[in-house]
């Protein structure tokens, strides 16, 4: 599983008309249409960052200056998935992939394997170097929370 996959998973999750964690529409096809005279090369890009931004400011709402979470993470990761979701393009479009909230949260369950850890709030996973070995325990606990209508913030540290 990629860092990327399960943010542009739970970005879509986390919009306005899925679990509305965030007042966003970028995945929506109005939201779409919106960028495309704007961004007409690249709206998945401007989708993604749009909802990347979204889920980076409710994220640091919640945790501690200095942590690192699943939409805030060190420069380097930040530039390496903005060039992977460039070179990307649709066939990385959330609305495209889940289509609705089922089928995303069928998904983030197959993420999940069999880790079944959960939290509400901010939720410490572990160090942000190591987080490709913590990509279940988040993926659990954002499937957690989604079906539990309550919000988790898992966290990580330098």
């Amino acid at each position: 599983m990629s860092i990327l996959r399960l943010r542009l998973l739970v970005g879509f999750l986390g919009e306005r008309a899925q679990f509305g964690w965030w007042p966003t529409a970028f995945y929506e096809p109005s939201g779409r249409l919106f960028l495309e005279p704007i961004f007409s090369k690249t709206p998945q890009v401007a989708q993604y960052h749009g909802v990347v931004e979204a889920a980076r400011r409710l994220h640091d709402e919640h945790l501690s200056a200095g942590t690192y979470h699943l939409f805030r993470l060190p420069e380097e990761m930040e530039q390496d998935l903005h060039v992977l979701v460039q070179r990307a393009s649709e066939e990385l479009s959330p609305a495209t992939l889940y289509r609705d909230k089922h089928v995303a949260l069928d998904a983030l369950t197959d993420m999940t394997g069999s880790a079944k850890k959960d939290g509400v709030g901010p939720v410490s996973i572990g160090r942000v170097g190591d987080i490709a070995d913590h990509l279940t325990a988040i993926a659990s606990i954002y499937r957690s929370a989604f079906l539990s209508n309550a919000k988790s913030f898992p966290y990580l540290v330098r």
